[in-house]
């Protein structure tokens, strides 16, 4: 039987594109791109990104961005950002809305751990979950990007001074479950983003907070490039009508 290459190298990338695409990208993967593109000092980092980002009316971190698609129709487009969204996020219920009629996917993933400090009485690991909205027409989709809280997870015997034993100290387990509250030492948070560093001039936060928005702001631009890709050139390079 005659093998057909062509066959075996797109089922080959649509493999490795699965794997790859579980997430847009890890929190470690994330870390290094974020210190690549704005250094490995978050306080400075964070200052400097202060003076080109603003706050939406409900005082939440948005990005905004039209990416342009001439000559592919909303359909085209529709069908392309569908498989993208499905082979990214595998948490179906992360999609929370996918309308194609009205030309809109909506997308809420949580991305753990962006951020971890160790404070003096606490430790603290930080996740984000992002809203992230399509809104799809003739030649064009247009990519929200917001997140208005960070989730923190607190851990009362994590810091450098505190009143728990040193030997029962558990240094913020970051990986506890979402339903696990066995622990009486760790505790769960948000945080406003508008009522911190660098929205906030003093934060005792301003460590952790620092790098957490660096992260964030980095989160948005892995999106939207991932986004812009899957329009331009598809998940796998070979989504075009010679099959």
């Amino acid at each position: 039987m005659k093998i057909n290459k062509k066959i075996i190298t797109s089922l080959i990338a649509l493999l490795v594109s699965s794997i790859c695409m579980a997430q847009v990208m890890k929190a470690t993967d994330l870390e290094k791109y974020a210190k690549q593109k704005y250094g490995d000092k978050w306080l400075d980092a964070a200052m400097n990104l202060a003076g080109s980002l603003t706050l939406d009316k409900n005082e939440s971190l948005t990005y905004q961005q039209v990416i342009e698609a001439p000559g592919k129709t909303k359909a085209q487009l529709y069908v392309a950002l569908n498989y993208w969204v499905t082979a990214t996020f595998k948490d179906k219920s992360a999609i929370t809305l996918n309308d194609k009629e009205a030309g809109c996917i909506i997308v809420s993933s949580t991305i753990k751990n962006i951020a971890e400090h160790m404070g003096t009485l606490n430790k603290y690991s930080v996740s984000i979950t992002p809203v992230i909205r399509l809104d799809i027409k003739d030649g064009k989709t247009r990519v929200t990007y917001t997140v208005q809280t960070y989730d923190v997870l607190a851990d009362i015997s994590g810091g450098w001074i505190t009143p728990v034993e040193s030997d029962k100290k558990t240094y913020g387990d970051s990986k506890r479950k979402g339903d696990d509250k066995t622990n009486a030492n760790l505790y769960d948070e948000q945080w406003e983003i508008a009522r911190h560093y660098p929205f906030v001039e003093k934060d005792p936060q301003k460590r952790t907070c620092s790098k957490a928005l660096v992260m964030t702001h980095a989160y948005s631009n892995a999106i939207i490039d991932k986004v812009e890709e899957a329009i331009k050139h598809g998940i796998v390079g070979n989504e075009d009508d010679d099959w």
